[in-house]
């Protein structure tokens, strides 16, 4: 038996994927598309986040765990709840009503919002019922509901969180240039960084790994390869207390 949602609780995600090739921060976003049932008028047109009402048996967690595998297929991506949305008028948009109408929302969701990290290559887009479709942060399309406010709030927590925390190793290859982290690292933060400062602030944190390779199948000059080592990261960041339980 299909579990009860509560219908005035929904859990929004917001994806983001990092494109090595185009070196571009992206979102996921998916097709929010409605036709009149009397004439062939396009009344609803645009995109949005993936989201949606969480279950009576579930956690917030849960939710948007399920809601990911469900857009993605994917499952154990670094995730974070951000904040809650809620605000009375978040939904009353024209054109928001009449798909609210159609699909028998309430109109006064709260919504919780997540935001994943991911591998943009690790989303298989042509199998897509959802007719999911990446955009960079900067290009965002025209979004429904409150969403657009949604993923910008989500970007400026990634921003801030990115400079204290090694989560941007969620969206990078498990082996990595020194190049590639400061484009990923540029992407995020939308300003240029000095190369050399950069590459020797980075190669001498002990937890960023020199390996025995090199780049294969690229035309220039092979660059040295790396790796990010969590169990160095958390044993050089670990809580020291005063006393010892």
């Amino acid at each position: 038996m299909e579990s009860e949602k509560i219908l005035n609780l929904s859990v929004d995600c917001v994806v983001f994927g990092y494109d090595t090739n185009t070196k571009s921060l992206n979102v996921l976003l998916i097709k929010r598309y409605l036709k009149s049932k009397f004439t062939s008028e396009v009344l609803v047109d645009d995109y949005v986040l993936t989201g949606y009402h969480v279950l009576k048996t579930e956690t917030l967690d849960d939710t948007a765990t399920r809601v990911l595998k469900e857009l993605t297929g994917l499952t154990d991506q670094y995730k974070k709840q951000f904040k809650a949305f809620g605000d009375p008028d978040r939904l009353t948009n024209p054109k928001d009503l009449v798909w609210i109408a159609n699909e028998a929302f309430n109109l006064r969701t709260i919504t919780i919002a997540y935001y994943f990290l991911l591998k943009t290559e690790d989303v298989n887009l042509e199998q897509n019922t959802f007719e999911a479709k990446w955009f960079p942060i900067n290009a965002l399309p025209d979004l429904g509901f409150d969403h657009e406010k949604i993923i910008l709030e989500a970007y400026e927590d990634l921003k801030e969180k990115c400079l204290s925390e090694p989560i941007i190793f969620k969206l990078l290859p498990d082996k990595f240039t020194i190049n590639e982290v400061q484009d990923l690292y540029q992407s995020i933060l939308g300003i240029d960084i000095d190369n050399r400062n950069f590459r020797r602030k980075l190669i001498n944190k002990k937890y960023i790994i020199a390996l025995d390779e090199k780049q294969i199948g690229v035309s220039k000059k092979p660059a040295q390869l790396y790796m990010f080592s969590m169990d160095i990261y958390n044993k050089m960041f670990s809580k020291n207390y005063l006393i010892s339980m």
